[in-house]
């Protein structure tokens, strides 16, 4: 049975993780979608586990040993990107890998980013590399997903959406399904 660990991006208090506005924390996106993203999973027989539970903010050290730790089949963050810290035009959808990632962590990654811009109809900024911590230091596929932008006005109102959330949400889980 696929077990997967999804990761709600920043903690609640991330200092700069919001937009320009103020109206919302990252975090608000991250964990929603989280949310919904493991009802879904759930709902088709997926184990599902969450690098931390509720609104505590957990060091990147202990969400990459705890997925090691359980042995889960993939590691799955969730966000929200900004480009500065002020409004500006940046939009796009992005989904990132380790620098030397594996097969699987790109096959992930490209179902992913395919399906997230094909059912929300977002810019395609296309799969990238980073030395991001939850992408280096876990051994199963890991992959980084950024859901928009919170520094446009046009799509920090979508990141706000309950529809938008449940819309991402809707794509990674098929995109999971898809991969495996």
């Amino acid at each position: 049975m696929l077990k997967i660990m999804l990761d709600a991006g920043h903690g609640p208090e991330t200092l700069g993780k919001r937009t320009p506005d103020g109206k919302m924390k990252e975090f608000e996106f991250n964990n929603a979608v989280v949310g919904f993203l493991k009802d879904e999973l759930k709902n088709c027989g997926v184990i599902v586990l969450v690098s931390h539970p509720g609104d505590l903010d957990i060091p990147l050290y202990e969400r990459t040993t705890l997925a090691n730790k359980l042995e889960v089949d993939a590691f799955v963050s969730i966000h929200a990107n900004a480009f500065g810290s002020t409004w500006n035009n940046t939009t796009g959808i992005e989904t990132f890998t380790y620098s030397k990632a594996s097969a699987q962590s790109k096959l992930l990654a490209n179902s992913i980013q395919d399906a997230l811009c094909s059912i929300t109809k977002g810019k395609n900024r296309g799969v990238k590399q980073a030395d991001f911590a939850v992408l280096r230091d876990t051994k199963m596929p890991a992959v980084l997903v950024e859901c928009g932008f919170m520094t446009n006005k046009i799509e920090a109102a979508l990141l706000q959406s309950r529809t938008y959330r449940i819309l991402c949400a809707k794509a990674i889980a098929y995109a999971i399904l898809r991969w495996k």
